[in-house]
């Protein structure tokens, strides 16, 4: 029993580790493409629409719009599974362990947010992006982990990933709240039809994938179309998926999760991390880090984030409503709240979603993000390596 509890964290880990560093190698790529002879062939690509159906029953969309709205989506997917699989019967299933990744969670999106706020403060336009820098990206972290080896106690990355999980959680509420456009009355309806009847299948406990699949193709065509931002279905749908406690020998979510986690992992966050991490860096300056959007987004990954995660987990433990780490120290415990300022792949998606209506923000977004990663990673690994004994 306790072996079919932990094997999904362990692999779990061990996937979202080795994926790190196949994201840092798609962003890579997307910078150097993106500055080079192959920059027009690259962006016009990712602005080509592509129709997929058949005859007039289908949808056009641009490639990078398929990425962002369709593959994404996949991602929520599976990272809802994940939620729920841990609030279930992982780290997060006990309130007493859970206390801490959800504290320093809070305070790891509150203060990032208000920094950001404070620089754009007064400009409308640029406030919208308040929420880039609160998110953390799970596998960039944890591969900057893996490759600290056993300097980093398994307490920590169990911490920190928690943390991360329940920032998504967050990500997922603040796109759903606050980044959908105008309803459409008619497809909200059918949405909400679609995911009753999923509800009313997860009450019949049907463990077959079909029935889920087929009423979640519907479920994210009517989402897509009603107004909220598509990536939401995947939510919707990983929340039906049965998983019961009682159930030692199957359960349909971890089926799943462990079945399409290859592909989230090493294809459709890499393809993402390459289509959106591109910017050019023709006449960037230092002068072009202290503009409104990227130095907002630059302070709240790299100050906000790490002050956020620390402070909050610090009072949390002092006033014993939380307990610290086994085998941890203060400084480590600081360098992998340093490591929650990797925002990279879920900062651009809301970077996308926040000005989906004034795209010249967005390479400002993109010099942020990669700006406040970079800092955070340098930072955080360099702090744990001397601090931390081999």
């Amino acid at each position: 029993m306790i072996n079919y509890i932990s094997a999904p964290f362990k692999w779990f880990f061990k996937l979202e580790a080795a994926s790190g560093l196949v994201l840092l190698l798609a962003a890579i790529i997307a910078l150097f493409i993106s500055n080079s002879s192959l920059s027009n062939l690259y962006f016009s690509t990712l602005n080509e629409y592509l129709f997929i159906g058949v005859n007039n029953f289908g949808i056009k969309l641009s490639v990078i719009h398929w990425i962002n709205d369709g593959l994404m989506a996949i991602f929520f997917f599976f990272v809802t599974l994940e939620i729920k699989r841990e609030f279930l019967q992982g780290e997060l299933s006990n309130i007493k362990q859970a206390m801490l990744p959800i504290i320093a969670a809070v305070g790891g999106m509150l203060v990032p947010a208000l920094f950001y706020v404070f620089i754009n403060w007064g400009d409308s336009e640029t406030l919208n992006g308040w929420a880039i820098p609160s998110a953390t990206d799970i596998a960039f972290s944890l591969g900057v982990l893996s490759l600290l080896g056993k300097r980093v106690p398994l307490s920590l990355k169990v911490f920190l990933t928690a943390l991360a999980i329940i920032d998504d959680l967050g990500a997922i509420l603040i796109i759903a709240l606050f980044y959908s456009g105008d309803l459409n009355i008619k497809y909200l309806t059918l949405m909400f039809l679609a995911f009753l009847i999923l509800l009313i299948i997860n009450k019949f406990n049907i463990k077959k994938i079909l029935p889920y699949l087929f009423i979640g193709v519907l479920l994210w065509d009517f989402t897509h179309n009603s107004g909220i931002h598509a990536t939401i279905a995947g939510v919707l749908l990983a929340a039906t998926i049965p998983h019961r406690k009682k159930e030692k020998d199957f359960s349909l979510l971890i089926k799943i999760e462990h079945a399409i986690s290859p592909y989230v992992a090493f294809g459709i966050m890499p393809l993402f991390a390459f289509a959106n991490a591109g910017v050019s860096l023709e006449g960037l300056s230092f002068q072009s880090l202290l503009d409104k959007v990227p130095l907002g987004i630059l302070l709240g990954l790299f100050v906000g984030k790490q002050l956020g995660v620390f402070v909050f987990s610090y009072v949390s433990i002092k006033l014993r409503i939380a307990q610290m780490p086994n085998n941890s120290n203060w400084f480590n415990f600081y360098g992998v709240g340093i490591l929650t300022g990797i925002g990279f792949t879920m900062s651009l998606f809301v970077g996308n979603l926040a000005f989906v209506e004034n795209l010249q923000y967005m390479d400002g977004v993109k010099i942020g993000v990669l700006t406040g990663s970079l800092l955070s990673t340098l930072a955080g690994y360099f702090l744990i390596l001397l601090t931390s004994k081999k």
